[in-house]
């Protein structure tokens, strides 16, 4: 067997305990970590938790417990795990993956702290009362993602001004998906290109999507901000290296992962502020108390190695204006 095979099935033999058995081992305060997409591809982003709970004196397995909790991309899912938790009169509720989540974790309890992470306005959603007074039992941090999509259609016709014909690839059964995808045809269109749009929402729909994008001959892609897709990170790199497809992605860490060219906030520092506020809230903070954090740094990183193998010089103006380029 494999040593990451091992690895990753002992992560997953941890995650299928019990919840209360596990609890009554313990009389440390327990966080319910629920979310849409599976978390094995996602440490980085744990990661990004952990440290946030370090910043307030916890550390999972010694003075915290955390439950993950993962719907392994199937919306229905999602009732039924927040409910679990709750059940199990856990002390805060972390909720990731955007508004599929922090809607059933607010449909399950109006009392346990909920913090969440959403690329929508949480107020226009109905998750919050407003930005800096949430009210309620919920606060976490707003994205920006959905408005996005527009950003990173431009920033793509920048890179690739002769290109005519685009492509967008979406999930049709996440709400995000829907809107950025919407959003960034839009905008296609105000510049005067052929837009065509593709969805996707298992493993097999994502290879014929790309199969479908390639046959029909377009000349770039933009991949919709969305967490299941996150969650399928190096598939979709990998597909869109097979058909040399010119690719505009959400997150840093598929341009790391061999992705032409990303832009917007990071996932991993995300992940950390809700980690600093369970933190806060495990110590007697008030979630009514604490406004939703809006993320208002813009990271675009741009592959040169990924690039090279295109057949693609980067215009001096774009690169004047990158935040990361990886070599």
């Amino acid at each position: 067997m494999r040593r990451c095979d091992f690895i990753v099935g002992m992560a997953s033999s941890s995650l299928a305990w019990p919840l209360a058995l596990r609890a009554q081992q313990s009389d440390k305060p327990v966080i319910g970590f629920i979310g849409l997409a599976p978390f094995a591809p996602m440490q980085d982003y744990l990661a990004g938790f952990r440290l946030g709970l370090k910043g307030e004196g916890f550390v999972e397995g010694e003075n915290v417990v955390v439950e993950y909790r993962s719907a392994e991309n199937q919306l229905d899912r999602l009732p039924a795990i927040a409910a679990e938790v709750v059940r199990q009169r856990v002390a805060v509720i972390v909720t990731v993956g955007g508004d599929p989540s922090i809607v059933a974790a607010k449909s399950a309890t109006t009392a346990i702290p909920i913090i969440f992470n959403t690329g929508t306005d949480p107020v226009r959603a109905g998750h919050v009362a407003s930005m800096n007074s949430p009210g309620g039992n919920a606060t976490g941090v707003n994205l920006f993602t959905g408005e996005l999509g527009p950003k990173r259609l431009s920033l793509l016709s920048d890179l690739l001004p002769t290109a005519s014909h685009l492509a967008i690839l979406f999930n049709p059964n996440v709400p995000l998906g829907v809107i950025n995808a919407d959003q960034a045809e839009t905008a296609a269109r105000n510049l005067g290109k052929q837009v065509k749009k593709y969805t996707a929402s298992s493993n097999e729909e994502i290879d014929a999507a790309f199969a479908a994008i390639a046959q029909d001959r377009v000349n770039a892609l933009l991949v919709a901000a969305e967490p299941t897709f996150n969650a399928r990170r190096d598939r979709i790199v990998a597909l869109a290296a097979r058909y040399s497809l010119p690719t505009m992605y959400e997150q840093r860490e598929f341009a790391v992962a061999g992705g032409l060219i990303s832009y917007g906030t990071s996932l991993v520092e995300t992940y950390r502020l809700q980690g600093l506020y369970a933190g806060k809230i495990l110590k007697g903070a008030n979630v009514s108390d604490l406004p939703v954090i809006q993320l208002s740094k813009f990271e675009l990183v741009i592959n040169l190695r990924t690039a090279k193998a295109l057949g693609l010089t980067i215009p001096s103006g774009l690169l004047s204006i990158v935040d990361d380029v990886i070599e």
